[in-house]
């Protein structure tokens, strides 16, 4: 008839608007659908059981609210675990001469028969609706069951919706204590790069201060020994000063300090600072810086790394007796200077372009290896792109390699 089905309309909306009252405890929620779906069949004593992670059914809403969170094992003889086995409904017409209803006989019920049905997903069941009493002086009929099964797909609905918040809720709890560990692992982390690059500068400058000296008495023959020995020292010194610039960078804890600079000054000044090294490597370094360049805003004293960083790895990769070359050029349609660094090494395969820059970066293959810690085109990076320029490198395996790095051109001409 019209009015039962506007009446079952009304019903369902009324579910589904307590389903959408997210802010509302499940619990709570749970409860007014059981009321609702009572008060639609007339019922006046009900439940809505769920299964719980170790597979029995919990009470989690009822009209007697001091059954609530009662817990009961699928092995015992009940309706309810008869409907989680079979997945199917059970209507028992005479609860009396049902032998799953022993101590009750008639109890607290005021009529005879018993429904429930499953709630079930897709693959199994999760929980079960039971209903009793029904209200008039008549008796649940098993037409009942149908109406029973459609609002059984609602209640699944805010059952998937609160397990699903759950595991969200989990899932988040987990993150928030792993970001902590993080966290905290990165402060120790932090505080034990700082001791290390502590640490190694005192030993570090007294060796160079020392090799420093012995230049000087050494004989001709042993000189090259001596500046090896330099070179390995500044390069241990080098490898520190990444290692704690990276820190700083990365926690935010490093502003820059920019100024006015000439490129051909950044590139005289890098070629300098490298030159024992070049030489106990046997490569030339030669420099290629176009005339009448602007001037770069930057901080001089990270930029003068970066190109020395460059350097370092392009002698590494350089074979004894080739060439480094450094340039320095104006790209006017960009308004950026460009400095390069090329070498006649072995080249980078594409696939390891992508990563070069990244930490750690460290290429196994002996044709296309990284020297070092895998900490210096990190920097690089790192450097570059606070000052808000782009990094790259050009290479064909077997033709050497190009890094370069562009900075934002000033106006005034260097």
């Amino acid at each position: 008839p019209p009015e039962q089905a506007n009446r079952l309309l009304a019903t369902i909306g009324a579910i589904v608007g307590v389903i959408n009252r997210r802010r509302m405890r499940f619990a709570k929620r749970l409860d007014r659908i059981l009321h609702l779906i009572l008060d639609y069949l007339g019922a006046e004593q009900g439940s809505i059981m769920l299964l719980d992670d170790n597979g029995r059914l919990v009470v989690r809403a009822a009209t007697r609210p001091e059954i609530v969170g009662m817990i009961q094992s699928l092995d015992e003889p009940s309706l309810a675990a008869a409907v989680v086995k079979s997945g199917e409904v059970q209507f028992v017409a005479d609860i009396t001469s049902d032998p799953r209803f022993p101590a009750r006989n008639g109890g607290s019920y005021k009529s005879t028969a018993a429904l429930s049905t499953p709630i079930r997903d897709e693959r199994r069941v999760v929980g079960v609706i039971n209903v009793t009493d029904k209200q008039g002086g008549v008796d649940l009929l098993r037409d009942d069951a149908s109406y029973l099964l459609d609002f059984s797909s609602l209640v699944l609905s805010i059952v998937v919706q609160e397990r699903l918040t759950a595991t969200l809720r989990r899932q988040r709890n987990t993150l928030e204590r792993r970001n902590e560990e993080l966290k905290r692992i990165q402060a120790q982390q932090a505080d034990l790069t700082r001791m290390l690059v502590h640490d190694l500068k005192g030993p570090l400058s007294e060796a160079i201060a020392n090799l420093d000296i012995l230049s000087y008495s050494v004989s001709e023959e042993q000189r090259p020994f001596v500046e090896a020995a330099q070179a390995a020292c500044d390069r241990a010194v080098r490898m520190a000063s990444n290692l704690g610039t990276i820190a700083r960078m990365e926690s935010g804890a490093l502003p820059l300090i920019p100024e006015e600079c000439s490129p051909r000054a950044l590139v005289e000044e890098a070629v300098l600072n490298i030159s024992g090294l070049a030489r106990a490597s046997g490569v030339a370094i030669s420099t290629e810086v176009a005339d009448d360049l602007p001037t770069i805003s930057a901080d001089r004293q990270l930029i003068d790394r970066v190109l020395q960083n460059l350097l370092v790895n392009a002698l590494g990769h350089a074979p004894e007796g080739s060439q480094v070359t450094v340039t320095c050029r104006l790209l006017p349609e960009e308004k950026q200077v460009e400095f390069a660094v090329t070498d006649q090494g072995p080249g980078i395969a594409l696939e390891a372009q992508a990563v070069i820059f990244e930490k750690y970066a460290r290429l196994n293959k002996r044709e296309d290896r990284l020297i070092g810690t895998g900490l210096g085109l990190y920097f690089c990076r790192l450097a570059v792109e606070a000052h808000g320029g782009v990094i790259g490198v050009d290479s064909t395996p077997g033709a050497g390699a190009r890094f370069f790095f562009r900075l934002a051109a000033g106006r005034s001409a260097a």
